[in-house]
């Protein structure tokens, strides 16, 4: 095994850091590689398009700045292998430090919701999308779509990485270990442009089914159907059967957080899920009204075939 440490600048204070890891560990074969002169809008890509070049083995693991994984990640993540049709593995993450009232409503996106949206799309159909904080993947596979170069430009590049290798034949595994994504505390403005940036890129991939996700919003439903009800001066049941539907919401959300953190010590207040329903309805609005989004402080512009321009 080797690792391959990739940062943009030599001048980036994380290069000490990874200079230090290296030298107490003098029996891991692992180097700290300066990828200058990035070619493509998306970084992290260009970086691993770099790194590509270097690497030595048939089989290559990618993963976000930002992950965390549990001791016996590699054995686990490896062995989907086994079955020679299966060309990359990937699997869930939650995020791990929401320190704030903002990330505990992405939490809920994340740690709720998003991880029980995937198993359900899993049972209509084989995954065609990998899920991008760690990918691990055979170098042919790889080589048949044109390599991380092939990807430098895309928003979603972990969508398209999936899609392109299942578009080839091959099988994507999902593999049980959830791994962790650790950030700095944010505020609201940067998880609303962090979940804008996430819900534009959906929409480029997949229009059709997320223009129809807001049919699974389930606190604006039973809040139109109140409010409907209310108008009409029918205020017997109404505020009754909504407010069961809301609680039945809250109530799911926390169990599904539980289900999907360890001891449940990730679980947000049980308030915030209606909360995420309602900034979900806005932020679904928005996604139609543009194309840019901000990523790592640089402003980008969509095409509709999921390719950036930087603007």
């Amino acid at each position: 095994m080797e690792i391959l440490l990739g940062v943009a600048e030599a001048g980036d204070p994380v290069c000490e850091i990874v200079r230090r890891l290296i030298a107490d560990n003098p029996g891991c074969h692992a180097r700290l590689v300066i990828c200058e002169d990035l070619a493509g809008a998306n970084a992290k890509v260009a970086k691993l398009a770099q790194l590509e070049k270097l690497a030595a083995h048939d089989l290559i693991l990618t993963s976000d700045a930002d992950v965390r994984v549990p001791p016996d990640f590699l054995a686990s993540f490896v062995a989907p292998l086994r079955d020679e049709k299966t060309a990359l593995v990937n699997c869930f993450y939650r995020l791990a430090d929401p320190t704030t009232t903002a990330m505990q409503w992405e939490a809920v996106a994340v740690n709720a919701d998003f991880w029980s949206q995937v198993l359900q799309s899993q049972t209509l159909k084989p995954l065609d999308f990998a899920l991008g904080a760690a990918i691990l993947l055979r170098r042919k596979a790889l080589d048949g779509i044109g390599g991380f170069t092939a990807l430098a430009d895309c928003l979603a590049d972990d969508y398209q990485l999936g899609r392109r290798i299942a578009r080839n034949g091959h099988r994507i595994a999902l593999c049980p270990v959830v791994v962790e994504c650790w950030d700095t505390p944010q505020n609201w403005t940067q998880v609303w442009k962090h979940q804008l940036r996430w819900a534009r890129t959906i929409r480029v991939c997949q229009p059709v089914p997320y223009f129809l996700s807001i049919l699974s919003n389930a606190s604006l439903w039973p809040a139109l159907w109140l409010a409907a009800a209310v108008l009409g001066g029918n205020f017997l049941c109404a505020p009754l059967t909504a407010g069961f539907f809301l609680l039945l919401r809250m109530m799911l959300a926390q169990n599904l957080q539980r289900r999907f953190t360890p001891g449940g010590t990730l679980v947000s207040p049980f308030w915030l899920a209606p909360v995420k329903d309602f900034f979900q309805l806005a932020i679904w609005l928005d996604s139609f009204l543009g194309n840019t989004v901000e990523w790592r402080g640089r402003k980008m512009k969509v095409r509709r075939d999921g390719l950036l321009v930087e603007i």
